[in-house]
């Protein structure tokens, strides 16, 4: 069993994160500031299983790179739909084979733009000009595991996680109705957010701030409703928020321009299911949409957000569809969300900060900064 060593945190303050809810604190203030915090998560938090985007973002014939930190991921699919992924270095002089967060669509070769060393999307290489007798068979891409789970795509950068069976757990049986993976994304936002990405994924698992911050919001969801998931396995959070009576979905107006999702049950269709599957994906369960956050830290106070939203096949190739109901609300209430935690981090950069108790309506907090804490200790 592979040994972590614990984050350069105080034990003491971590400690603190770990007691029984109504006596915890927040993390310790340097788990959101340090550089060398960051750098002990990539590590160890996002070189495991990291979700990296969309099914649909990779066609057949087509590659994406993105980043895994300090290197990249190149993503393969080939004319057969077979997915892979490897590390985006040809093997050469380690050029990158596509910049991270680029895409293109090559079906029949991978191609080096350093020294146009040509690979198959298996990762086997084709041929490398001006060499005569070169192994092709010794110099094939280096592969990284990978793995689709319900139109999302994950990858193990260390190669030593645990099964994605294990990772998702219980959480398969929360998203399974919703049917994802046949869902068409129709529009994506990016946004810069000054603030770590922990800071991010706390104000996602409460609504504690929802009545200070969020008027539309309220207005269609009940900041008080709903509860969080105690019984769980696997490495995710979550919970669910009423919608109020008479509205159909997350929208300005409370109506849906699209349609309900035909595996629903009640439950489901009059409420909206919030999940953060650890280290970085928010998962927006509404009865007609699904919105997604994919998180990147990019220091310790900025992360890049992806947001997407998608809907069911037929509503979105239906003609005169428009998302814009469901993206029109949640871009103002990011936009809400992006300023309060911005707020937040630079707060916690005072030079006296500490971290405060958990209010009775954070038990969802909670949830993450015990399973992060525990993390840090490496366990």
């Amino acid at each position: 069993m592979t040994t972590i060593p614990p984050a350069p945190l105080d034990p003491g303050q971590l400690a603190l994160s770990l007691a029984p809810f109504g006596e915890s604190r927040m993390l310790p203030r340097d788990a959101y500031l340090s550089p060398e915090v960051l750098e002990w998560e990539r590590r160890h938090l996002f070189d495991d299983w990291m979700c990296v985007g969309r099914s649909s973002d990779v066609p057949n014939g087509g590659l994406r790179a993105e980043s895994l930190g300090e290197y990249g991921v190149l993503i393969t699919r080939d004319n057969d739909g077979v997915l892979r992924a490897f590390e985006n270095a040809c093997r050469h002089r380690g050029h990158e084979l596509l910049p991270c967060g680029g895409s293109a669509e090559s079906p029949r070769a991978i191609v080096c733009p350093y020294h146009a060393w040509s690979y198959r999307h298996d990762g086997s290489l084709i041929g490398a000009p001006h060499f005569k007798d070169l192994d092709t068979a010794g110099f094939s891409l280096k592969p990284v595991r990978v793995h689709e789970w319900h139109g999302w795509v994950f990858v193990d950068g260390s190669g030593k996680a645990q099964d994605f069976a294990d990772h998702i757990g219980t959480l398969e049986n929360v998203v399974a109705p919703y049917d994802a993976e046949s869902l068409v994304t129709c529009e994506t936002h990016q946004y810069e957010v000054e603030a770590n990405w922990k800071v991010i994924v706390e104000n996602y698992q409460e609504c504690y701030h929802c009545s200070m911050i969020h008027p539309e919001l309220c207005r269609v969801s009940p900041p008080t409703s709903g509860e969080n998931i105690e019984e769980r396995t696997g490495d995710w959070v979550g919970g669910w928020m009423d919608l109020r009576a008479g509205a159909e979905t997350m929208s300005l107006d409370g109506r849906s321009g699209g349609v309900a999702m035909a595996r629903l049950d009640q439950h489901e269709l009059s409420t909206v299911m919030y999940v953060a599957v650890l280290p970085n994906l928010l998962i927006s369960l509404h009865p007609d949409y699904v919105m997604t956050h994919l998180l990147v830290p990019v220091t310790p106070q900025k992360t890049r957000i992806t947001c997407s939203w998608a809907f069911p096949k037929d509503v979105s190739s239906r003609e005169g569809f428009s998302p814009a109901y469901a993206v029109d609300f949640w871009d103002l209430t990011n936009r809400q969300d992006w300023a309060a935690c911005e707020s937040v981090q630079r707060g916690m950069a005072a030079p006296h900060f500490e971290a405060g108790p958990l209010a009775p309506d954070e038990d969802g907090v909670y949830q993450f900064v015990t399973s992060i804490a525990r993390a840090y200790q490496g366990r």
